[in-house]
């Protein structure tokens, strides 16, 4: 028993650009973890993407000095282009990474990969936001990540529930299938991944973990966000157009959109995008001239009526003046959502905090507030048993 265990293969993969100061200490404590517990095989892969100090050195080193460790050297930058590199010629049974400061206690790999080789799952990702996971980090952190897998559940219909955590593994087989389809090579990489698995009916793995902020993260919040709004922008668009069909087993469904979401996703979202530039322009000019919380109350409650507006005639094809105050008012459930997301978001930023910071902060909960006002707007406000007038096709 204890040989044909050893016979299954599982690649860990560590992605690093400029790491030179925490690799080699990361890499032992790794090693000497899989080695002394682990009871599978193990391959550890340090995915050196284009450094610029002597991380490449490092690397080779460790590779030299280690069994089992082996080093790859991109010429560009991007986690998900390492992973991509890396993933698509493994011969692993199991292909996973974890980011090399080690944040996630290794306690929780094996519970990971354990679903994958028995052949219950097909992907498996650490969780941050169980309740029995234990995570240590500051306020801004945690409400950007809980603040963006709430726009994942509520917009795409995400069932996962941490799709940033560094900690994450798939069968190789899956892998493989998936990747072709996955456009990103940054860090949306892991989110369009797990969209993309679950458009297809894969299942996904959830393992509860204990992790520790590294305070040296030099993850750039803003552009990442920012990213991140695109990446989904993007799969949405993909989705909606049938796009990234991949052949998977025969017990795959593909998941499908509710009756009417089709046409209105898309013109919801045009609305959304031309009511955010609105908000973000007229909360940027008020600012200058009132306190923050005022300028934000202000601007979302213009551009919340102005939304409602346009949604009413150009998502949900009502016309006529008929319910339309009743529309606003009921509307306006909406902004007090949003009113409260992005009071609350901006509440728990430090009062030193950079102005591009606290538009990442405002954009997130509008973006959240949207997704609630998309699901008021479908299901109570403008759903057909209750509308008075409606819109000739």
């Amino acid at each position: 028993m204890e040989s044909s265990v050893k016979t299954r293969l599982v690649e860990v993969v560590v992605p690093v650009h400029n790491e030179q100061r925490a690799l080699r200490a990361s890499v032992l404590r790794l090693h000497t973890y899989l080695t002394s517990t682990f009871p599978y095989g193990f391959q550890i892969t340090i995915a050196d993407n284009a450094s610029t100090d002597d991380t490449w050195r490092l690397a080779g080193e460790l590779a030299a000095e280690l069994a089992n460790v082996r080093a790859v050297h991109l010429d560009a930058k991007g986690r998900g282009r390492a992973l991509r590199q890396v993933w698509s010629v493994s011969d692993a049974d199991v292909v996973s990474y974890m980011d090399v400061d080690l944040s996630t206690d290794l306690d929780a790999f094996l519970p990971l990969v354990a679903p994958l080789l028995s052949g219950h799952s097909d992907l498996a990702i650490g969780t941050r936001l169980s309740r029995a996971s234990r995570v240590v980090r500051g306020p801004k952190r945690e409400f950007i990540s809980r603040s963006y897998n709430l726009l994942l559940r509520s917009v795409m219909g995400a069932r996962f529930s941490d799709a940033q955590c560094g900690f994450k593994a798939a069968r190789t087989e899956i892998a493989q299938a998936l990747l072709p389809a996955v456009e990103d090579e940054q860090w949306f990489f892991d989110t369009e991944l797990l969209l993309l698995a679950e458009r297809h009916g894969l299942r996904i793995h959830e393992v509860p973990v204990d992790w520790v902020d590294d305070p040296d993260s030099r993850v750039d919040i803003l552009r990442t966000a920012l990213d991140d709004l695109r990446g989904l922008t993007r799969v949405a668009r993909r989705t909606l157009s049938g796009a990234a069909n991949l052949p998977m087993p025969a017990r795959v469904r593909e998941a499908r959109l509710p009756r009417g979401m089709a046409h209105q996703l898309p013109r919801f979202a045009i609305v959304g995008v031309v009511s955010t530039v609105a908000y973000l322009l007229l909360f940027s000019l008020l600012g200058l001239m009132m306190p923050v919380l005022a300028a934000n109350a202000v601007a979302l409650l213009v551009t919340a009526v102005a939304n409602t507006a346009a949604n009413r005639r150009f998502t949900f094809g009502v016309s006529g003046p008929a319910g339309a105050l009743r529309h606003q008012v009921e509307g306006l459930i909406a902004f007090l959502v949003g009113l409260a997301l992005t009071t609350g978001g901006l509440a728990l930023l430090p009062d030193d905090v950079s102005h591009e910071v606290r538009l990442v902060a405002v954009v997130i909960a509008n973006a959240c507030a949207t997704l609630v006002r998309f699901l008021l707007l479908r299901v109570w406000i403008f759903h057909p048993s209750r509308r008075t007038s409606r819109r000739p096709s």
